[in-house]
């Protein structure tokens, strides 16, 4: 049976009793563990690491973020910032964070994230699943084709055959390893989190 299930943007779906829905309480805030090790090239340069980690949701906005960056290398004119580590892989994987750049728009994606309901290990599966896209079309996709976490291929198959849109008769057997290898050309898979390709 799934671990969890993904509820699509807007539908209404009549589960089984037997499955569960995901427990919101247990939503990951991502923001809270999203962190940044910030130094700087010239630093680096000369030999130094010095820099500190910064946690983002110890600042309201980017510019404050910014500003933070700015009086930890207030001892440079101009700082080239340097991120030389950072918690929050999927900022990585959206292009909002790398060695050298930091986008402005990261605080708008990570509260959108944690205002879908779905945890961040979704958004990354779906980018394991399709590769590099832009956040807004990401955002869509999950929305819109996640159908949730199960533990197995067969798992998945079975539960969209038994919730009502297949309308097989209870008394008819299946052998769920061969229809998931077939059903799966369908849908993408990635870490238990299963989307509709």
């Amino acid at each position: 049976m799934p671990r969890s299930i993904g509820v699509l943007l807007g539908e209404s779906i009549n589960f089984k009793s037997t499955l569960k829905l995901i427990n919101m309480t247990k939503l990951t805030n991502c923001l809270d563990t999203a962190s940044i090790y910030c130094g700087t090239y010239a630093k680096y340069n000369n030999g130094s690491l010095y820099g500190k980690w910064l946690n983002l949701s110890d600042y309201s906005d980017f510019e404050e973020l910014q500003k933070a960056m700015y009086e930890l290398h207030s001892d440079e004119y101009e700082p080239e910032f340097m991120f030389q580590d950072f918690e929050c892989p999927i900022l990585e994987k959206l292009g909002l964070l790398s060695e050298c750049h930091i986008s402005k728009d990261i605080y708008y994606v990570l509260e959108q994230i944690n205002d879908s309901g779905h945890d961040v290990e979704v958004y990354e599966a779906c980018l394991d699943c399709l590769g590099k896209m832009d956040f807004q079309s990401l955002y869509e996709y999950v929305n819109n084709f996640y159908y949730g976490e199960f533990s197995s291929d067969e798992d998945f198959v079975q539960w969209l055959y038994e919730d009502d849109k297949f309308n097989i008769p209870n008394w008819v057997v299946i052998d769920w390893e061969a229809t998931a290898r077939s059903i799966m050309y369908d849908y993408f898979e990635s870490n238990g989190h299963y989307f509709k390709s």
